[in-house]
């Protein structure tokens, strides 16, 4: 019998129990791929850094590229005012990628895969965002829910779709992140078990759709970071730019 593909998505404990009060913080499998994930991000570019040849060696070559990626999204999407939080905008893309990209390492854990997780990375970044645009606005921060040029009749409906709008952003980011890593796993795992099942006589069909959705998943994970960072970009915009 093949086994359940939601298994796959089960957090368990690792070591002792671990608990203050009613709150549970023993260390879990998600966590071990978190620090899995941000370790490998600090050597790939750590080494990557270390030798800045003329002609860049495949891992100097990776964090060139992936500097340039990020640089350029921010500059395409938020502008020179952004570049100060290039820091953290390029710490979000590469954990994000890289908690996607071990999840296709077979008998791994994908860490996005959990709402908690990118609801718990979208909330930061909204709240971060709020704070700035705040801080660099004041209240003047809240004509973004007033849109210019809008007939003063509708101007009360439309400040409360604007308000819900920028309210459901976390919810959005996060949803959108979680609902695709998990569902595109769990067909993974299905096609997976549909080609224990057959077998080696008609196993054959769902083993070509495996492979063919695995490269497909690879794409995604890659798209989910990218689309989650250069979201952030543009909200972003709106906290530094004020566009309404």
């Amino acid at each position: 019998m093949a086994e359940n593909p939601m298994t796959q998505f089960e957090v368990y404990r690792i070591g002792p129990e671990i608990k203050i009060g009613a709150l549970d913080i023993s260390f879990t499998n998600a966590s071990l791929f978190m620090i899995i994930s941000s370790l490998a991000i600090l050597v790939i570019f750590n080494l990557g850094s270390k030798k800045n040849s003329l002609l860049p060696n495949r891992i100097q070559l990776l964090a060139e590229l992936s500097y340039t990626f990020v640089s350029k999204m921010i500059s395409d999407t938020a502008g020179s005012k952004a570049k100060p939080y290039f820091s953290f905008i390029f710490s979000l893309f590469m954990f994000v990628l890289f908690c996607n990209m071990f999840g296709m390492i077979p008998y791994t854990f994908t860490v996005t895969s959990h709402i908690i997780v990118t609801f718990v990375l979208a909330a930061f970044i909204f709240i971060a965002v709020t704070m700035i645009g705040f801080i660099k606005h004041g209240f003047g921060y809240l004509k973004l829910f007033v849109p210019s040029g809008v007939p003063i009749v509708l101007l009360p409906l439309i400040v409360i779709i604007e308000i819900i709008s920028y309210l459901s952003r976390p919810i959005s980011l996060s949803v959108r992140l979680f609902a695709n890593m998990m569902a595109g796993h769990t067909m993974m795992k299905v096609f997976g078990g549909f080609v224990i099942s057959l077998g080696a006589v008609g196993g054959w069909l769902p083993l070509s759709f495996s492979v063919a959705l695995t490269g497909l998943e690879i794409l995604v994970a890659f798209l989910q970071a990218y689309v989650f960072a250069i979201l952030t970009c543009i909200y972003l915009n709106d906290a530094l730019n004020l566009h309404h």
